[in-house]
């Protein structure tokens, strides 16, 4: 997989880590903060946890699976949130690959990840959201016909699969890219559910 980093410019410094073996660069360590302005008030603002250049070529899918794994662990996804998050983002993937570039190798995907903050807990995690974008062909999600769900292999489960796993899920063409952003939130946990009862009761 080809390496396409940016150049830092002047005297700032990039704060991108190179992942070893692979040269895929991972933005991280400084905290990007963005505000969502949604029906008259401001959403709550998301943190960038990471951002990856890559290209459109299969053997990136094993990368940013493990990668998508990993951040879903962070943020205290239940293992089966955590596969579905990792299923979709490999989906959406590879229909960028097979619909937007046509098969073809070595165009540009950029994929970025953010933490979304909420509750009364503001530094807890209330979910992650993931932004695609690519400079293809632009695409009609209706297009994204799927195969049986119980065929298991990457590519092919078209839309179906990715809005039955993820909360929110976001087509939008701008500026000559297609963008996908897909956000699932965390599902309280049982102890979680167990406390909100208790102060009900009191």
């Amino acid at each position: 997989m080809a390496l396409s980093p940016r150049r830092a410019t002047g005297t700032q410094r990039s704060s991108e880590n190179i992942i070893p073996g692979v040269g895929v660069p991972v933005r991280g360590g400084h905290v990007t903060k963005n505000t969502v302005k949604g029906r008259g008030k401001a959403q709550p603002k998301s943190e960038m946890l990471l951002k990856l250049e890559l290209q459109s070529n299969p053997e990136a899918l094993c990368l940013v699976r493990a990668t998508i794994e990993r951040a879903a662990e962070v943020l205290h996804f239940q293992d089966a949130e955590a596969r579905a998050i990792v299923r979709s983002v490999d989906e959406a993937l590879a229909n960028v690959m097979r619909h937007a570039y046509r098969g073809r190798p070595g165009l540009p995907i950029e994929m970025a990840c953010h933490k979304l903050p909420g509750g009364e807990q503001k530094s807890a995690p209330r979910g992650i959201e993931i932004l695609l974008s690519d400079r293809g062909v632009p695409v009609k999600p209706a297009t994204f016909k799927g195969r049986p769900l119980d065929e298991i292999r990457p590519g092919g489960l078209g839309l179906h699969f990715i809005r039955e796993s993820m909360d929110e899920v976001e087509f939008t063409r701008e500026k000559g890219k297609n963008l996908l952003r897909m956000v699932k939130y965390l599902s309280p946990t049982p102890r979680q559910h167990h406390q909100k009862e208790t102060r009900k009761c009191r």
